[in-house]
């Protein structure tokens, strides 16, 4: 799996602290086991064989299963050590560091190992076993795989430059922003997908002319009249600048916060102990559901 990860015979074997002549023999008697090539290889890249893409599908739910064993053997005795491995949409992490801390403290064995996807990226981490939960926005992609908890509700707003056509405006509709060019997330973000959905619904053929997973780049890409976006309620907050002008939506949209998890599988101990605490908690009093 580093091998994957890394497409290269040598910093895969420097990550797993062995020379690259060992990892090269390691590979070649799992091919000479599987009866199988696993890999194709030259110079400049590793990639994989037929036979190599369904190993590693088949490698990740192993480890995934081996994860959520150790984490039941680990707390047999109770919630006092084991791994959480966390999904986290970037736009998120500032929203939730009030309930990680809260978690920190209550459960100080536990390791929160955390990854950075945007939403879909989320989904498709929880699919393959390499997530035990994550933070995103609904409605999800994979709505009849995943489970969700709805955490919070903020308000979409549309975020224009100083001085813009716009600006003047008490509420944007979708057809406001047929004229303009756009700047949205990107593709791997659930709120670009339900952007798009949204204006498509309302027959708006968006002009994207940016995209960006970095919401303080986006805004400043607005305060350069790069285009036009919809931010968050939150972000905007942040992004107070009397360059900026954020903009109500009609109809009024909304970005809903939840914690996603498999249906079919049991939630790791630790896994349903953040849920169960982001049960008692809000995120932000004004806007929980």
């Amino acid at each position: 799996m580093t091998l994957v990860e890394t497409a290269n015979f040598t910093r895969a074997a420097d990550k797993c602290f062995i020379t690259q002549p060992t990892l090269s023999k390691i590979i070649q008697r799992l091919e000479e086991n599987l009866g199988q090539q696993l890999l194709h290889r030259n110079n400049q890249k590793v990639e994989l064989t037929q036979a190599g893409l369904l190993l590693e599908k088949s490698a990740r739910e192993i480890l995934g299963q081996w994860h959520r064993l150790q984490e039941d053997l680990n707390n047999l005795s109770g919630l006092k050590s084991g791994r959480l491995r966390l999904g986290v949409c970037p736009m998120m992490s500032s929203l939730i560091i009030g309930l990680l801390t809260e978690f920190r403290q209550r459960y100080q064995g536990i390791e929160l190992q955390m990854y950075e996807y945007g939403g879909f990226g989320c989904e498709q981490a929880l699919l393959s076993n390499s997530l035990d939960i994550a933070f995103t926005a609904l409605p999800t992609t994979h709505d009849t795989e995943l489970a969700n908890q709805a955490l919070t509700r903020y308000p979409l707003l549309a975020c224009v430059p100083e001085g813009h056509e716009l600006a003047n405006k008490t509420s944007i509709t979708w057809q406001d922003f047929e004229a303009y060019p756009f700047i949205l997330y990107n593709e791997d973000f659930s709120l670009a997908k339900l952007i798009t959905r949204l204006s498509a619904k309302a027959g708006v053929q968006l002009n994207i002319a940016f995209r960006s997973g970095q919401w303080d780049f986006l805004g400043t890409m607005v305060e350069a009249q790069m285009g036009v976006a919809i931010l968050p309620q939150p972000i905007s907050n942040k992004l107070s600048s009397n360059k900026l002008v954020f903009i109500p939506m009609e109809p009024n949209l909304t970005w809903d916060l939840a914690l996603i998890w498999r249906k079919d599988l049991p939630l790791t101990p630790a896994a349903e102990a953040l849920l169960s605490l982001s049960q008692q908690a809000h995120l932000h009093p004004q806007c929980s559901i």
